[in-house]
């Protein structure tokens, strides 16, 4: 019997115009009816998270944010994540040569060098307010804080993206988690964030075990988190790697595959 259902956002849960179904909701409720915990675990920040799982009816729920960097428990922080100031700079310094841009996010705060598309972009998911300034002042305005950046995204065309993804590996190798989250976006995390590292801290909280567990998703960041699970889940727009790292495969997030897949799996 399953005990928990941990579900991606974007390009999963969200249809393409970023709404959940009627069905989706639907099922989702006779899972918590049924007492099966359900958590979105998303490369989104918190506060791009919280409107949707309040009109799903998830507000209650554990939620998963900034790929794991960053998860709490109502108003509770149960887990943070954060890259020291020097990493944060050597990627900064790094992506110069590189025609990106740079998001940094930190709990419920995200910052950028300049409000350019990519950002206006991003700002149409949340209502709070992105700050701009030069990394400099950003970087001198960090060193006061007690915790640092969660996660950076990197924004840009795919064959920059790739270009970018290859640098960084190079610089840090397995020192950081380093994903695509889609063809124009890379994530960039401590090595102690990501999805699947969230998926497994909270079913050690709640005494849950791997094979108790749904796990859905459709990019990259979520193979890991897809492979762990006792049944992972890829989506029918998925890329065939994420696929191949699935038990099974449902229909598109556009045609209720989330709602298609738990109906199948547990129901």
């Amino acid at each position: 019997m399953y005990k928990a259902v941990f579900i991606d956002m974007d390009g999963t849960l969200l249809r393409k115009d970023h709404s959940v179904s009627d069905v989706t909701q639907d099922i989702i409720q006779k899972l918590l009816t049924d007492n099966i915990l359900v958590v979105l675990v998303s490369a989104r920040p918190l506060h791009g998270m919280i409107s949707i799982a309040e009109k799903i009816g998830l507000s209650a729920m554990p939620m998963a944010s900034l790929n794991g960097a960053y998860i709490v428990l109502g108003k509770e922080i149960i887990y943070h994540s954060d890259m020291n100031l020097p990493t944060i700079e050597k990627i900064q310094t790094a992506s110069t040569a590189f025609d990106t841009t740079l998001i940094y996010y930190r709990q419920m705060e995200w910052f950028a060098e300049t409000n350019n598309a990519a950002i206006i972009k991003e700002q149409k998911i949340t209502t709070v307010p992105v700050e701009v300034n030069s990394f400099k002042e950003l970087l001198k305005q960090w060193s006061t804080y007690t915790t640092g950046i969660n996660k950076i995204m990197a924004v840009a065309d795919p064959e920059i993206i790739n270009a970018f993804e290859n640098k960084m590996l190079d610089l840090f190798g397995d020192a950081l988690n380093i994903y695509t989250s889609k063809p124009t976006y890379l994530e960039i995390m401590k090595q102690d964030a990501s999805k699947k590292n969230a998926v497994k801290f909270l079913i050690d909280r709640y005494n849950i075990r791997q094979d108790e567990i749904i796990a859905i998703g459709d990019n990259f960041n979520d193979k890991e988190m897809i492979a762990f699970a006792g049944t992972g889940v890829a989506m029918g727009n998925a890329p065939d790697e994420i696929k191949a790292a699935a038990k099974f495969v449902t229909d598109t997030n556009n045609n209720d595959g989330v709602a298609k897949a738990i109906q199948t799996l547990v129901y």
